[in-house]
């Protein structure tokens, strides 16, 4: 006999999706990469204050945490981050390489040691930092990008490829960090070394340009004493960006770059697969891969339009066999070692998975991090791939997550709440793969719209450049053609809409509450309120200027950034909203949301504001996880008046 169904309302549903539940499933593995034979990523730790641990798989197929907390394998270079870990073999043991979180120190680790400092502290700003770290055992040094902060302001920064001794002798001495280029860029990506040693390549680009927008392909001949000549620029450009260079095996020079509209793969400057879908993304961390090259001169690459597969790549037939199994997302990481290939996966009903592919056999397998079903899948959102058509009629692309639970339904003829999710980014997009944060929402009969607003990546360079000069007016208006659509056909209430984001999801939350009338209250996670603060001195280097391109220039158009920002228009918020915060957010820096605050004062809109402790950009801790799902849920219970069970009621301040 099957379980009786009931019949209770929409966001009433019974669910053992709580919220405990999906804050321990937050984050996935990263930065997978080979230790001799051994695979190795890091891994997060959400119940151990966020930190991310390094994990790896020994022969016997055993998976274990490398270092215990606090140890925090996180860079904090551009405050993205980027690979934070490398490692070799030396007389059969690892030798690793790691930055720490907490002093962004790059330390050296064998194992059955303590990890040592190879890196001093400097108390100059933002201090010394570094990213992509690579061991040369040759030369007993671990070649890295290096962060340097010059003074106190956010900007005051120069960043260099560089050289730290692996015995140490840095650990105190900044001076005997060697520098290996000069610092003619900006930003700078580490350096790919030819498989003859004789050659260094690696990305550049400077402000006001963000890498998808234009980066330079630089190669440098290296001498035998490690030393770099003059580099010189061999592709790239202010229109063109290159995502990611490396070398094949018979050291030809291999790159993805948009210059045909797509991120598409060339090797010394020739395509070699030219196809209307992305083989790289936007380079929000310094480190991250869409293609790996093969001894055997094969490529792995990470490729799609919208989604991605992971395959490999016969650069002579320009042909690719994607790997065979369940998984419909891979991540921008990868690692080869001879035959094998390691990948991050997911799905719709699986969380990302650590997976070797066995290039010879096409044999894939879940290798670490294994997802397993803490409670019956039967309860999984069930999404849908829709396009949309936007108000000058192109493609808004979107994943509709209509509420889902076995043992309910809602009563007929009655539309359910939904929710527009709009990630962050704005140069982004967000991946169709099982999320307990939507599930935690379907399961109790609230459906959830992801939206990839013009301006998402994954679509192509144009499709990414209808943002340019637009953020605030094509997102905000995408996201409220998806809403009015789901509304129009029946799908949800047109009463009872919501919208949610983070980062630029949070403005484009709050712009959309601010500039239309589609929704009926919102949840604001560590937004940007404030454009011309955020862009003059109040936000990171690396997105600093960002504003030139999303918004236009500043000393131009600067009514633009007074008429477009959520902050000169509080007095139009008339909805119920939760806004959320880290105190130590230095990307969307807490006084955002306190200006804004003040100018809701006396308005008598009902609201919260939450402030986390410890917290940064983009929450890490279960804790935090826990308080901002059950607020969120709150908020909508009485502003949709559902009636959840088991939520503590979010105080709602007027």
């Amino acid at each position: 006999m099957g379980e009786t169904v009931r019949t209770l309302a929409y966001g009433s549903w019974p669910s053992p999706i709580d919220a405990a539940l999906a804050a321990t499933r937050d984050g996935h593995p990263e930065w997978v990469g080979f230790v001799g034979d051994e695979a190795w990523w890091t891994e997060p730790r959400p119940t151990e204050g966020g930190r991310r641990t390094l994990v790896r798989r020994r022969a016997d197929g055993m998976e274990e945490s490398v270092l215990p907390s606090p140890w925090n394998v996180r860079s904090r270079v551009v405050e993205y981050g980027g690979q934070p870990w490398a490692g070799v073999v030396v007389d059969g043991r690892p030798l690793v390489v790691f930055v720490d979180f907490a002093d962004q120190r790059l330390y050296r680790y064998e194992e059955g040691g303590e990890p040592r400092p190879l890196t001093p502290v400097s108390d100059v700003g933002g201090g010394l930092r570094w990213a992509e770290p690579q061991v040369r055992l040759e030369l007993g040094e671990v070649w890295c990008v290096l962060e340097e902060f010059t003074g106190e302001g956010p900007t005051d920064v120069r960043r260099v490829l560089a050289a730290v001794p692996l015995d140490g002798s840095a650990a105190e001495d900044r001076d005997a960090v060697r520098e290996l280029a000069d610092e003619r860029h900006r930003f700078v990506t580490g350096a790919r070394l030819s498989p003859d040693g004789r050659r260094a390549a690696w990305l550049a680009w400077d402000h006001p340009r963000m890498p998808w927008d234009g980066t330079e392909l630089l190669v440098a001949e290296v001498a035998a004493d490690g030393t770099f000549g003059g580099p010189r620029t061999v592709a790239g450009g202010s229109d063109e960006s290159i995502a990611q260079v490396d070398w094949s095996a018979d050291g030809r020079l291999l790159y993805s770059s948009d210059r045909g509209g797509w991120w598409n793969l060339h090797r010394d400057g020739a395509p070699l697969c030219r196809r209307e879908e992305e083989f790289g993304g936007p380079l929000w961390r310094f480190g991250l891969r869409w293609f790996a090259p093969l001894e055997s001169g094969l490529i792995a690459v990470v490729h799609g339009r919208g989604a991605t597969a992971l395959g490999i790549l016969d650069p002579e037939t320009g042909e690719i066999v994607d790997s065979a199994g369940p998984w419909t997302e891979f991540a921008p990481t990868l690692a080869v070692h001879g035959e094998r290939v390691i990948a991050v996966g997911a799905s719709p009903r699986s969380a990302y998975e650590v997976i070797e592919l066995d290039t010879r056999t096409g044999h894939s397998r879940v290798i670490g991090a294994q997802h397993d079903d803490a409670v019956d899948p039967a309860y999984y959102p069930e999404p849908q791939i829709r396009t949309f058509t936007g108000p000058a009629g192109h493609d808004i692309h979107a994943h509709v997550y209509p509420p889902h639970n076995p043992g309910c339904v809602a009563p007929a003829d009655t539309p359910p709440p939904y929710v527009v999710w709009a990630h962050g980014g704005p140069t982004d997009r967000a991946p169709l793969v099982l999320d307990l944060a939507i599930a935690y929402f379907t399961s109790r009969g609230i459906g959830i719209a992801e939206v990839n607003y013009g301006g998402s990546t994954g679509y192509g360079r144009a499709y990414r450049n209808r943002l340019r000069e637009q953020w605030g007016v094509v997102d905000v208006e995408d996201c409220a053609a998806v809403a009015l659509a789901l509304a129009d056909e029946g799908t949800a209430d047109r009463d009872r809409l919501a919208i949610r984001g983070g980062s630029a999801g949070g403005w484009t939350a709050a712009a959309s509450l601010t500039a239309t009338d589609v929704y009926a209250c919102g949840t604001i996670l560590y937004p940007i309120l404030d454009l011309a603060g955020w862009g003059t001195g109040e936000t990171h280097d690396f997105e600093s200027q960002y504003l030139e391109s999303l918004v236009g220039p500043l000393a131009e158009v600067p009514a633009r950034y007074a008429e477009r920002s959520p902050a000169a228009h509080a007095h139009r918020l008339t909805v119920p909203f939760l806004l959320l915060q880290g105190l130590d957010d230095v990307i969307c820096p807490p006084a955002q949301c306190e200006r804004f605050l003040a100018r809701m004062e006396g308005r008598r809109v009902p609201h919260a504001y939450i402030a986390f402790e410890g917290e940064g950009h983009g929450f890490r801790r279960a804790e935090t996880t826990i308080r901002v799902l059950e607020s969120e849920l709150s908020l909508y219970a009485q502003a949709f008046g559902l009636n959840p069970p088991g939520i503590p009621t979010l105080e709602l301040a007027k």
